[in-house]
């Protein structure tokens, strides 16, 4: 495991911006900027992958899908689009770049391939993944955690739109409690549904710590990693 290696989970939502849906250039440059100084272009020196939901696009569960094989298969295309945008802003900003698809799309994206992808990353280069796991009826919250496992990642960056782990949705409960960490036990003993269990539970097996920070706050990945509070941390070990 590469203590200096992270993977950002961020969601489609985020990549749409305020809008109705869709794509947000503006927003993309804004994450783009963030993930750039997370990478070490400024001094961070983390080698940096980036797990893209579809929220914005197209959600399987919500579609018009009769048949949720295709709805999830149609979500997992959705992402390959999101990643494709994220690494273009990225390049738009000068940095290296790549975005890497479980899905076989020849001649257009590259297929995700965890050697080739961490040779990219320690070269200083930032692998943005589409695709999710490949397989119907799996969370983009898993793919990270695989991406993770694979790529020796000792880090997961959940982006929320909450600034860290509750007892109950803030939003709609002002008695919710803000956890600053959380075993993996924890969370998963309690339900909270911060991020797919399955993608809990793998991080657990790995020894993966996950920081859940608000995607809405001003250079969050990095911020989540060097302040301490900002983001709420779950381990092995509250201590």
């Amino acid at each position: 495991m590469n203590p200096r290696r992270v993977i950002v989970k961020l969601s489609g939502e985020r990549l749409g911006g305020r809008g109705p849906g869709g794509f947000s250039p503006l927003e993309a440059g804004s994450l783009a900027r963030a993930v750039e100084d997370l990478a070490g272009l400024k001094g961070a020196g983390y080698g940096v992958g980036v797990v893209c939901g579809a929220g914005n696009l197209l959600r399987g569960r919500d579609s018009a899908f009769s048949d949720r094989v295709a709805a999830d298969t149609a979500g997992m295309l959705a992402t390959v689009i999101n990643a494709l945008a994220l690494s273009d802003a990225l390049g738009a900003a000068g940095v290296k770049a790549r975005a890497y698809t479980v899905i076989p799309l020849p001649g257009h994206v590259a297929v995700y391939r965890p050697e080739a992808v961490r040779e990219f990353l320690d070269s200083g280069g930032i692998g943005v993944f589409g695709g999710g796991t490949g397989a119907p009826f799996v969370t983009t919250d898993t793919a990270a955690a695989l991406r993770a496992l694979e790529l020796g990642a000792g880090t997961i960056l959940k982006a929320t739109q909450v600034d860290g782990v509750y007892s109950a949705d803030p939003k709609t409960d002002p008695s919710a409690k803000r956890f600053d960490r959380l075993t993996y036990d924890e969370v998963l003993d309690r339900r909270l549904g911060v991020m797919d269990l399955a993608a809990v539970e793998l991080c657990r097996r790995g020894g993966i710590e996950i920081l859940v920070f608000s995607g809405e706050a001003a250079g969050g990945p990095l911020r989540a990693i060097t302040e301490p509070g900002f983001a709420t941390v779950i381990c092995r070990e509250r201590n």
